[in-house]
């Protein structure tokens, strides 16, 4: 039995308690223990070196005591911060927040704190919220659309996870997507199984390979059937924006698409407003989708045809593959399933 599988001294020893915080040393006596038996079971590695009972008796003295170890001193002797940035492109976008909540929780069932910060386009902090990345972090989570702020932190030279990134050309260690061109499929599938034929892209306006994908999709789905059209317009993500763009692009002569694919659901909330000022209905005149499916999606009238991402899940997966990496194991592999949720904003087209 190793040196820390001490001998039972005594079942419990009484610790004075007062104002002072309690000590490993104070929970190594309580319990009967050496220090070094405390110390590889609050550190979660006692496993094959001290018994169970003597675990249980350990964790039970800390409880006890109210003990907590002093990570801060702990994490500057192994060289390390526990401390994960996760680059998003603004915090004012509802999915973004759902990748923060999955990410924190599996940090935090890990032992690290999880530090946002938004891209310079977006609202946020200063360019460079550490003086040195690589001696305030042990690594990084950012998504594509974020690619410029990452750079400008020095992010891509710490262990890195991509999202929403094209894995053969990745600055990351790993990378985690979600299946949007499964989505994308999905959406094309049911508006060609509706009977439309003609479709207007609106098209975030922003260089990403998530974005781009969409757009790929939609074009290699849509031309398997003879006779389809698809013309693509771009708008910056705003509803304003794509108000704007999907006015112009229903104003003008000729054939009217009789469905209208948006690349997330804020920009199918743009075309709702467009198209109430031109006097045209959903989906009585022209069908729309989304993708995202954000409160929003049901906050419209009609409700929002869109595909559900899970944000928080793709957090979860993300902080995974960074563990994954910092412990040198492969991370899951796998992009995560995505599901078109059908509500009233599509319908088969008119008749001509």
């Amino acid at each position: 039995m190793c040196a820390v599988h001490t001998s039972r001294r005594k079942r419990r020893q009484p610790v004075a308690r007062g104002s002072t915080r309690p000590t490993s040393r104070d929970v190594a006596q309580a319990a009967g223990v050496s220090q070094a038996a405390v110390s590889l079971v609050l550190g979660d590695k006692w496993r094959g070196r001290v018994s169970e009972s003597t675990a249980e008796r350990v964790r039970e003295a800390a409880r006890e005591l109210g003990y907590r170890p002093n990570l801060a001193a702990r994490n500057l002797r192994l060289g390390h911060t526990r401390t994960v940035l996760l680059v998003v492109p603004a915090l004012t976008t509802e999915f973004f927040a759902g990748v923060y909540t999955g990410a924190a929780r599996v940090a935090a069932e890990h032992g690290f704190g999880v530090v946002l910060y938004p891209s310079p386009e977006g609202v946020g902090p200063a360019r460079d919220p550490f003086h040195s990345a690589q001696a305030a972090l042990d690594g990084v989570i950012a998504s594509s659309m974020a690619a410029d702020a990452l750079t400008a932190i020095r992010g891509d030279q710490l262990p890195l996870v991509m999202l929403d990134s094209d894995p053969s050309g990745s600055l990351g260690a790993a990378t985690v997507n979600l299946d949007i061109t499964d989505g994308v499929r999905q959406v094309a599938e049911h508006l060609l199984g509706l009977g439309h034929r003609h479709f207007l892209h609106l098209a975030a306006d922003v260089p990403s390979w998530t974005f781009e994908i969409r757009a790929r999709e939609l074009a290699a789905r849509t031309t398997t059937i003879p006779g389809t059209t698809v013309r693509t317009i771009r708008s910056p993500l705003s509803i304003e924006d794509a108000t704007a763009a999907a006015q112009t692009a229903l104003s003008v002569t000729g054939p009217r698409p009789t469905a209208l694919v948006c690349d997330d659901d804020k920009l199918a909330a743009g075309a709702y407003k467009a198209l109430r000022r031109l006097g045209l209905r959903v989906p009585d005149d022209i069908s729309v989708t989304g993708l995202d499916d954000l409160a929003l999606a049901t906050a419209i009238d009609p409700e929002l045809t869109t595909v559900r991402l899970d944000a928080e899940l793709f957090g979860e997966r993300g902080m995974q593959a960074l563990l994954a990496v910092l412990e040198g194991r492969t991370p899951q592999a796998g992009d995560i399933p995505v599901e078109l949720v059908v509500r009233g904003s599509t319908a088969p087209p008119r008749a001509s």
